[in-house]
């Protein structure tokens, strides 16, 4: 039993033969609030005032992408997991924090819903307004919130803790990939783009983590 009863608003239609997230979560001590439908959803959502919403696109038969986009409109914060088909095709863009595909067991479900339960303070650093969660890899900037990879979390981490402070690549690279070998770092060039991406508003001209030419990378907040 969870010390804390996450409350979860979840979207879902009818499985048929399929059981009912909803009923599982139930089941596991989740505080549920179960909606048939996008704008079923959104009138709860001011009572429910849900940790995280699950939009179970698959038992809805529909990509559950405007539905995503309508819980993002409504609160610019709160994480959104999306669960479709496995042979569903989805734009890149779909305003969701994470996508599962179906099929899958309710303890995966319950796994990833685990990111989003309050945690103990000395897990997280902060830097102005960056906010990362070292324990559930989440990093949440200006309002929008991220799951990052072990690798980009513990890039995102040195640079926190050394803010201002000019990161040298080499270090780095060998301090998150763990090797002595930094005859070829451009794979880190690669993942500070992706925690750009992040973290950034835009990311292709940054205002937080700054590239110094020849030397290695800056956090400035």
């Amino acid at each position: 039993m969870q010390d804390t009863a996450l409350a979860v608003l979840i979207v879902e239609g009818r499985r048929g033969s399929h059981a009912s997230f909803g009923e599982e979560l139930k089941e596991k001590d989740y505080q549920v609030f179960c909606a048939p439908s996008g704008s079923a959803g959104l009138d709860l959502m001011e009572s429910a005032s849900p940790s995280v919403i699950v939009v179970d696109a698959a038992s809805l038969r529909t990509s559950g992408v405007r539905i995503c986009q309508s819980f993002r409109m409504a609160d610019n914060d709160i994480p959104i997991i999306l669960i479709v088909d496995e042979d569903r095709a989805l734009p890149e863009d779909v305003d969701a924090n994470l996508v599962l595909k179906h099929p899958f067991t309710v303890q995966k479900l319950i796994n990833r819903l685990d990111a989003y339960q309050p945690t103990d303070k000395k897990y997280l650093i902060e830097a102005g307004p960056i906010e990362l969660n070292t324990l559930t890899q989440l990093v949440t900037c200006n309002g929008h919130q991220t799951k990052l990879t072990p690798r980009l979390v513990k890039i995102l981490e040195i640079l926190i803790k050394s803010k201002g402070k000019v990161v040298k690549r080499n270090p780095l690279f060998t301090k998150v990939w763990d090797t002595e070998y930094t005859g070829d770092t451009r794979t880190l060039d690669v993942h500070i783009s992706w925690l750009r991406q992040a973290i950034e508003e835009n990311p292709g001209h940054p205002k937080f983590i700054r590239t110094i030419r020849g030397v290695g990378y800056i956090l400035e907040v």
